[in-house]
């Protein structure tokens, strides 16, 4: 039986033809003799989106092992970077499917093809550990310059806290006056419970 191929093609925006694209897939697929399994198009869609409708639905019936071959005509057409491509690449790889991009000459299916996806990938694994890096660097001067890291604090209006809590509000009904999420919520009602309870303490007196 012939090997079934899918074919994804993908335009930026609602202006663009992506005929060119499906024309040349389809030639590929007909060289090859490959039998059309079912053509994938993104239409008026940003490549940086992680989340495609096309795309999406190709990696929903590769997992269903719907099609034996994957084709595209550029990477930037697939994947939004190259740890996106990377981890397409695994992916179609455990499942058994051949990714072929026409312009760049790449077919996993081939000794050379699978070594340019190692290649990638570590290249991905790089970049990753340089802005990690990065990352650590820019805290510690950070906190050298005694900038304050993390979350930056919530502001409510005690006033209306208060009187929330008087009043009997629920935790979710505080939390949408006060325009901030229940639990924190629960931590401002357990301040202010603490603050009472240590305003009622009786002072210790010298014996």
């Amino acid at each position: 039986m012939p090997r079934r191929v899918a074919l994804y093609a993908r335009v930026s925006t609602t202006d663009q033809h992506v005929e060119p694209q499906l024309h040349a897939l389809r030639q590929y697929a007909e060289a090859r003799g490959l039998e059309l399994a079912s053509e994938y198009v993104d239409h008026g869609v940003s490549g940086a989106k992680g989340r495609r409708p096309a795309l999406d639905r190709l990696l929903g019936d590769a997992r269903r092992r719907r099609f034996d071959v994957l084709a595209c005509t550029k990477l930037d057409r697939l994947a939004r970077s190259v740890h996106h491509l990377t981890s397409l690449g695994r992916e179609l790889e455990a499942l058994g499917i051949d990714l072929v991009v026409l312009d760049q000459s790449i077919d996993t299916s081939t000794p050379a093809g699978r070594l340019l996806f190692h290649v990638l990938g570590s290249i991905a694994e790089f970049e990753r550990d340089l802005i990690r890096e990065r990352t650590r660097v820019g805290m510690r001067a950070a906190k050298r310059r005694g900038a304050r890291l993390g979350r930056p604090g919530v502001t409510v209006d005690r006033l209306a806290l208060v009187q929330g809590i008087r009043e009997g509000a629920s935790v979710s009904a505080l939390a949408r006056r006060l325009g901030v999420a229940r639990s924190t919520v629960r931590k401002l009602v357990a301040d202010e419970v603490a603050k009472k309870v240590s305003l009622t303490q009786p002072c210790d007196r010298a014996a």
